[in-house]
């Protein structure tokens, strides 16, 4: 039976800070990418409280699968694999079958905490200048809205890895799919996330007519209270339930996946999706004020720049500071700055070029960039460059966290780059195919479609992996676990990650205060302070006579987490999205 408990109160300060922000887009801008109005009974000052196992989710059916899975003695990994399928079905704007991403597993027994990478890869047919055109300029249509934008998906081959591995025994693959595929047969109601995405996402959606046999019913998208019925999903979920991930990756699926790319004009072939396999990578691990940071390392560039933040504002004092004042935003921001600039400089994918992971994680390496941050001037962009952290040793996602009794837990996020990705789900498959070839520098200095600057460590490469911001973390106070968690967010992710961790270990939030607080960004490139509203005028002023540049925007990022608290589970999912749920058992 459950014992989670429920909060009754709200959190009058996110409250302030999200009032009258209904900004959701379907694809990601430069700046902020909106979310959905937020309900007063959504927004909670407490966490949910479990005994033995806890699941914090962007959708609240795809929460409940995996508390099931747990409640019938499954771990953490087998609750994160129900999950993960359930929400390709309830979540299509990024939860999805057709993308890719990253899963941190920490197994209590073996004392063992290991990385999943299932992140796309580029076709083998793709060139290094196939994002430019005829002058030689980014050409930002290829790489979002066309075939060239597939990547070839992971996540298939990922979830089922993780479950090959580490799952408990109890359940076979087909167990854990079974929840998708009957809700994908039955269909879901169209409400809260899913009611506010397709309206936005009509123009994505209705270019292609796979799509819009599935998300219209007329001339427009399915409206708020229909029924979202996905046959074709059900079919390929329950294909791959009978026969593995390979029913996926080779024969007729990868086939109609291949030709549904190619007929948009990309590239990919049947072959890279049999090609395709996923990579058990070791974590990146640092240290903060005597907790340790564990979190995912490249292609992704989360977890090296968690770390490098982190180590940077280990050397103030930002308690004494206090949560929201000028001082804190202005030194969390001038922490941030340099670590986007190395990430321009120095990350991608590690198989094909060297990150320098030790180095730009070393607490040296902070001290030095810590001694050029003004603590009362805001650093322009052009003053801030990339370090030389030698030797080497590199905002449509959504995360979800589970714990299950034994103390193993689940850190995951992964996406199709925009919400509901290109926009084109292949022909008699059901699957939205992701536009994560955006990650890639299409040259040297250009911006992607989240205004992040690349380098030639992140160049377009045959079965090269696109760089990430994706930063699900695990947090371990004594050696025990303390803290799961993550967000999606675009170039936001780190910050928003950051944030959560610093809220609960700087300013002794509880975990829904700390998923809660508004928030702030600063990636270098552009030269912008970027707050949530909710911060009060007088500190917006004093930042900005700090030099600061300042946006004030509407609200990002879904950072679904779960806490050891008191000898209990505390779990918070993020109320900046509608139907987002944390629960337990």
């Amino acid at each position: 039976m459950a014992t989670f408990l429920r909060s009754l109160g709200t959190s009058l300060l996110f409250l302030g800070a999200l009032a009258g922000t209904a900004r959701a887009q379907a694809d990601p801008t430069p700046g902020w990418s909106g979310t959905a109005p937020i309900q007063a009974e959504e927004a909670r000052e407490l966490p949910v409280l479990a005994a033995h196992g806890m699941v914090s989710s962007q959708e609240a059916r795809a929460t409940k699968v995996g508390v099931e899975i747990l409640r019938r003695g499954g771990n953490a990994v087998d609750a994160a694999v129900a999950v993960g399928f359930a929400l390709a079905v309830t979540l299509p704007r990024a939860g999805n079958l057709g993308g890719g991403g990253f899963m941190m597993v920490h197994l209590k027994d073996r004392n063992e905490t290991v990385a999943i990478d299932y992140r796309e890869t580029a076709p083998a047919a793709a060139t290094e200048t196939m994002f430019l055109d005829a002058k030689g300029e980014p050409d930002r249509a290829a790489s979002t809205r066309t075939g060239k934008a597939v990547g070839v998906p992971g996540t298939v081959r990922g979830l089922a890895e993780a479950h090959r591995r580490y799952g408990s025994g109890k359940f076979s693959l087909a167990d854990l799919i079974a929840p998708a595929e009957r809700l994908a047969r039955e269909g879901i109601p169209v409400e809260s996330g899913l009611a506010d995405s397709l309206p936005r996402a009509s123009g994505l959606l209705g270019q292609w007519p796979s799509s819009r046999a599935i998300f219209f019913e007329g001339d427009h998208v399915l409206p708020r209270g229909a029924t979202l019925v996905q046959r074709d999903l059900g079919q390929t979920l329950d294909r791959i339930a009978k026969e593995g991930p390979d029913a996926f990756y080779t024969g007729p699926i990868a086939e109609r996946i291949a030709a549904a790319v190619r007929e948009a004009g990309g590239l990919m072939t049947a072959q890279d999706l049999a090609a395709y396999r996923p990579e058990i990578r070791t974590p990146v691990r640092g240290t903060y004020r005597g907790y340790e940071i564990v979190s995912m390392p490249p292609p992704s560039s989360g977890g090296v720049h968690l770390i490098e933040i982190l180590n940077i504002l280990e050397g103030y004092d930002l308690a004494a500071m206090g949560a929201g004042s000028a001082a804190a935003l202005h030194t969390l921001a001038e922490a941030m700055k340099p670590a986007y600039a190395d990430r321009a400089a120095w990350l991608g994918d590690p198989d094909r070029t060297r990150v320098p992971v030790a180095g730009l994680t070393t607490k040296a390496y902070a001290a030095e960039l810590r001694a050029k941050i003004d603590p009362e001037r805001a650093r322009p962009a052009e003053a801030v460059k990339a370090g030389n952290p030698l030797p080497y040793e590199s905002d449509q996602t959504t995360h979800f966290s589970v714990v299950d009794a034994e103390g193993n837990a689940v850190s995951n996020t992964y996406t199709l780059n925009f919400s509901y990705g290109i926009g084109l789900v292949a022909e008699g498959t059901g699957v939205l195919l992701n536009n994560e070839m955006d990650d890639f520098s299409a040259k040297p200095g250009a911006k992607n479609a989240y205004g992040l600057v690349g380098g030639a460590a992140n160049a377009v490469a045959p079965r090269a992996r696109p760089l990430s911001s994706m930063t699900p973390t695990f947090v371990f106070r004594d050696g025990r676990l303390f803290l799961v968690t993550g967000s999606p967010g675009g170039s936001r992710i780190i910050t928003t990650t950051l944030q959560v961790i610093v809220n609960v270990i700087d300013f002794r939030m509880n975990l829904a205060q700390a998923v809660a607080a508004p928030r702030l960004h600063h990636q270098w490139q552009p030269d912008v302070l970027m707050l949530e509203e909710g911060v009060s005028p007088d500190t917006i002023a004093l930042l900005r006579q700090r030099g600061h540049t300042v946006k004030v925007g509407a609200p990002s990022g879904s950072a679904n987490s779960v806490m050891m608290q008191d000898g209990l589970l505390a779990g918070a999912a993020d109320p900046r999205q509608r139907g987002t749920l944390a629960e337990g058992e």
